[in-house]
């Protein structure tokens, strides 16, 4: 979940002595590292205040498409997820769903660092790893005996993209572990863009943000990249036809599923659904059959 590339409007680079520590904030033209950890963590400090103070203001709402709710406050307790975003989406998932039950996999990159201040506020753990790079170490810290949650969120096209593109490291986190993967798609209404490289969204006070939580699918153990190619294609087919869906729910305020099409090279049968319409009013669903 690292990654994020602010914009800003300073026009000199500054560079700090220490080099144990980096968070970039890039613009055309130029580019400012910040190496201190003592700023970083006040950067992260003040992001978690105003963050908190922004999702306050918004008009949020969230359901499982599936057949029993699966976000992390309403999860079966004998179930554990690996809740699947796209990396410019999870700032308020993060504020809305964080809990010491769900731990977020984080880079080692120094913006992971100044979100990690973010991730702690509101209650949940951190795993070091990158699904750019396999997993193999999350799935050791995953592993290990006592650890505290049971679900993990991972951005699977972080920390460094290409932009909602699946990479193979979640899936292969999914087949070591045995935890189920759920895509999660999130939609905002006319949202703020930072000039990075997933364009982070970041929700205008006041506006709808919607969440999404897609039907669990399990990844058998089988490790090889043949085998686990036809799971990260269903990832990547429901992330995007979730995202869709979300951003048409916080748009105008109905949320209207595409069909499942799942599409794989092994012996698994293809899944549809009848389309449906929720028309959302003051917080009451209202569901019509297609």
């Amino acid at each position: 979940m690292a990654g994020l590339n602010a914009a800003t409007g300073s026009k000199n680079a500054r560079r700090f002595s220490n080099p144990s520590a980096v968070v970039c904030f890039r613009n055309p033209g130029f580019t400012m590292k910040i190496r201190h950890r003592r700023v970083i963590a006040a950067a992260g400090w003040l992001g978690t205040r105003l963050v908190n103070a922004l999702s306050g203001t918004l008009r949020f709402d969230f359901s499982s498409v599936g057949t029993f709710p699966v976000d992390p406050v309403s999860a079966p307790r004998d179930r554990r997820f690996i809740y699947a975003l796209w990396h410019e989406n999870f700032l308020i998932p993060i504020i809305r769903f964080g809990e010491p039950s769900v731990a977020a996999l984080v880079s080692r990159h120094a913006d992971g660092q100044l979100l990690g201040s973010l991730i702690r506020a509101t209650g949940m753990d951190i795993v070091h790893g990158s699904t750019s790079r396999g997993g193999v170490a999350a799935v050791r810290q995953v592993l290990r005996d006592g650890a505290s949650y049971r679900h993990l969120a991972v951005t699977p096209d972080g920390p460094r993209g290409p932009r909602r593109q699946v990479q193979p490291g979640a899936v292969y986190l999914a087949s070591r572990t045995g935890m189920q993967i759920v895509p999660v798609g999130v939609g905002h209404r006319n949202p703020w863009r930072v000039n990075s490289w997933d364009s982070f969204a970041i929700p205008r006070p006041f506006s709808r943000v919607r969440c999404l939580f897609g039907e669990p699918f399990l990844v058998p153990s089988d490790p090889s990249p043949d085998a686990l190619e036809p799971f990260r294609y269903r990832l990547q087919m429901e992330l995007d036809r979730l995202s869709i869906a979300a951003e048409g729910w916080a748009d105008t305020g109905n949320l209207h599923l595409p069909p499942t099409i799942i599409q794989t090279r092994i012996a698994v049968p293809a899944i549809q659904q009848p389309q449906r319409t929720i028309e959302v009013e003051a917080g009451v669903g209202r569901e019509r059959g297609e």
